[in-house]
């Protein structure tokens, strides 16, 4: 839930501690971290979906503030690494029958797939993942490609 509705690297999830989301008590509002690629803050706001999922897993996984949010039980202090998380990705879609290979960037660009499906300009999409140009967004989920195919069948010479 954290990757699919936050547009976060996976280097950037495993990062996380209980604190970034939990305030001891309930999920915090939003999520603020400096992304360990472009150095940037990211905030966003903890959706209703995310913010059951939170509950849902302190209630099952109840850690310390400081801890690591999806902790290694191989080093108690240390998070999952991004094998282990591809593992799991895997393991979750083949258990709902989805036939193709997701990686743990998948989230990611599924995040800003449904963001233009559902209408929002490429311009804010592109901010969301914090993209430098507009292109780079366009080929990122795949829509470089569509607008592609769309010339060679609209010309249909």
């Amino acid at each position: 839930m954290v990757g699919i509705t936050s547009a976060l690297r996976i280097s950037d999830i495993l990062s996380l501690k209980v604190k970034h989301v939990w305030d001891g008590k309930k999920p915090v509002e939003n999520i603020e971290l400096h992304e360990k690629k472009t150095g940037k803050l990211k905030r966003f706001p903890v959706t209703p979906n995310l913010n059951r999922a939170i509950r849902e897993y302190m209630k099952e996984y109840n850690r310390d503030s400081d801890s690591f949010l999806f902790v290694s039980r191989v080093g108690r202090n240390k998070p999952i690494t991004r094998q282990y998380a591809s593992m799991m990705l895997n393991e979750a879609t083949d258990m709902i029958g989805f036939k193709e290979s997701f990686g743990t960037h998948g989230m990611r660009k599924t995040f800003g797939y449904f963001l233009h499906k559902s209408g929002y300009s490429l311009d804010l999409i592109s901010i969301a993942l914090n993209h430098r140009s507009i292109a780079e967004t366009k080929r990122y989920i795949g829509l470089l490609q569509e607008d592609l195919d769309n010339i060679y069948l609209k010309v249909n010479l």
